[in-house]
């Protein structure tokens, strides 16, 4: 991995995916500072927020080496949370010890598009099991501790994208929601959260929007 100070570090991961992006397409950082950046963050900080509960570093340095597309986010490191999200050839666990050792066959649509826009993903964050409470915490991984105050809760099922999102670990991650899960973490850990329309977001080719009708 590229060698960054403690400066750098900050300096980078203190700015949005945009403000990212923007280093990259203009020479001023590289693809591999940014990745950098954000794997040191999450190996300095996770231990205590319990947040990414999958880390594919290597892989993701290897995707960021191989070159990346050309995308409005090239270069900039994302998580995705471990709910109905599939990443072929990393475990894919929905917060459940019943699929403790289940590994995905193929990445989905969403999976793909993400790629495609440049983004290089870096590993999975926590849920609740199957996504079913409005916190995040299950046997599987434990609790996921709010960056602002321990003590208190991220909210959920999207709590472990949101409490890297608002430790700095990476500017953005993935995040769904059909009674709150993406509303609730975002309230609770002070973050912009955005749900799009039912069926917007394609999740093909295993899965359908089974609430968009």
């Amino acid at each position: 991995m590229t060698a960054l100070s403690p400066g750098d570090v900050e300096a980078l991961t203190a700015l949005d995916a945009t403000g990212q992006a923007q280093l990259v397409r203009t020479g001023a950082a590289t693809s591999e500072d940014l990745v950098t950046a954000a794997i040191t963050r999450v190996e300095d900080l996770n231990p205590h927020l319990n947040a990414v509960v999958t880390p594919v570093f290597e892989q993701a340095l290897d995707q960021v080496k191989a070159g990346l597309p050309d995308g409005p986010f090239t270069g900039v490191p994302y998580l995705l949370k471990d709910l109905i999200t599939e990443q072929e050839g990393v475990r894919f666990r929905e917060g459940s010890v019943f699929l403790r050792d289940h590994v995905s066959q193929h990445d989905q649509e969403l999976v793909r598009r993400l790629r495609a826009a440049g983004l290089v993903i870096l590993g999975k964050t926590a849920t609740p099991e199957f996504g079913m409470s409005p916190t995040c915490e299950s046997v599987l991984y434990g609790p996921t501790r709010n960056p602002w105050d321990t003590t208190r809760t991220t909210g959920g099922s999207s709590g472990g994208s949101a409490a890297a999102v608002a430790a700095r670990m990476v500017p953005a991650a993935h995040g769904n929601d059909v009674g709150g899960s993406i509303r609730f973490p975002a309230s609770c850990c002070g973050l912009f959260g955005l749900k799009p329309s039912r069926a917007r977001v394609p999740l093909g080719a295993a899965y359908g929007d089974a609430f968009g009708g």
